[in-house]
């Protein structure tokens, strides 16, 4: 688990890349009753910090944790803090003492209806909520949740999930739940969902389940540990073989005289310049090949 691991010596050069949190890939949870662990997660290769003060710390410690991030905040960071849910006896002590700091967002905790989001949004107004769904009921209501005003971002508690159901950990057995969460992010007109986290150290089976949440078309990814970072940002960003893909259809496209051939150019002209995009944003390619072999928007196109 995440709590015993020991830390790794920090290199003060490599200092974290925050992304928008609309395109961020990796979630990291910290915990926020261990302190020690804040700057290291701060270099971490993170897209998203975000400091837990929720299911990682016990009863006893809600107190302390919540005032270790506090004072966090206060010293000029702005992550993001899991928070207990709505209806917990911590949950108004949570906003209350978040809300006079530089927060720069809140995963809520057990979602399971729109009053949740609806009353926390009340509170902590013009703060970005995840909504973090971690039961049947929750699922169930998923869709009002996601077209809720201060919902920014859907996501996925597999461990709960599973508790509550009796799932399994087969990407198949959750294959209904994963695109619930995709269907309604994209009816809401929402940024796509964030999966949730895989257990272990192995970085073949992080790998293989990032490639699992990127088929179900999540973007986000929660991560228990910094070391998980970097393998789920590489998997949930375009590949090689994909930007090299969406290069040369532009290449060709702008060959041909650039004109719209047929029904099929619009989705690949779609696809390729979401890639290329997407590879800018994390700072996979550098824009200058791109920017000359892109066509321009398609309203000046010839049919």
């Amino acid at each position: 688990m995440y709590d015993t691991e020991p830390l790794t010596e920090i290199d003060p050069s490599d200092i974290g890349f925050r992304i928008d949190p609309v395109l961020a890939r990796s979630w990291l949870l910290v915990n926020g009753a261990q302190p020690e662990r804040f700057e290291h997660a701060s270099h971490s290769r993170a897209d998203i910090v975000v400091f837990d003060i929720e299911d990682a710390v016990a009863p006893k410690d809600k107190d302390t944790a919540r005032q270790n991030v506090v004072d966090w905040m206060n010293r000029g960071h702005s992550d993001w803090v899991r928070i207990n849910g709505f209806g917990t006896p911590w949950w108004a002590a949570d906003i209350e003492a978040l809300s006079a700091t530089s927060i720069g967002g809140i995963m809520l905790a057990m979602v399971e209806s729109v009053d949740h989001i609806t009353e926390t949004a009340r509170r902590l107004p013009n703060v970005p909520i995840v909504a973090l769904v971690e039961t049947a009921r929750g699922l169930e209501r998923i869709t009002e949740i996601a077209a809720t005003k201060g919902t920014f971002r859907l996501a996925f508690g597999i461990g709960d999930f599973r508790r509550d159901t009796g799932f399994g950990e087969n990407p198949s057995t959750l294959a209904y739940a994963r695109s619930r969460f995709t269907i309604a992010a994209k009816a809401a007109n929402l940024p796509s969902a964030i999966d949730g986290p895989t257990v272990g150290s192995s970085a073949l089976k992080l790998s293989e389940a990032a490639a699992v949440s990127a088929e179900f078309g999540m973007t986000g990814k929660i991560c228990l540990t910094p070391d998980q970072c970097a393998t789920v940002n590489e998997g949930l960003s375009p590949s090689q073989d994909e930007i090299s893909w969406a290069r040369e259809f532009f290449a060709e496209f702008e060959a041909a005289g650039g004109e719209i051939r047929n029904g099929s150019d619009l989705p690949r002209i779609a696809r390729a310049t979401k890639i290329l995009d997407l590879a800018r944003s994390y700072g996979i390619v550098q824009s200058e090949y791109d920017d000359d072999h892109r066509p321009p928007p398609t309203d000046t196109f010839h049919y």
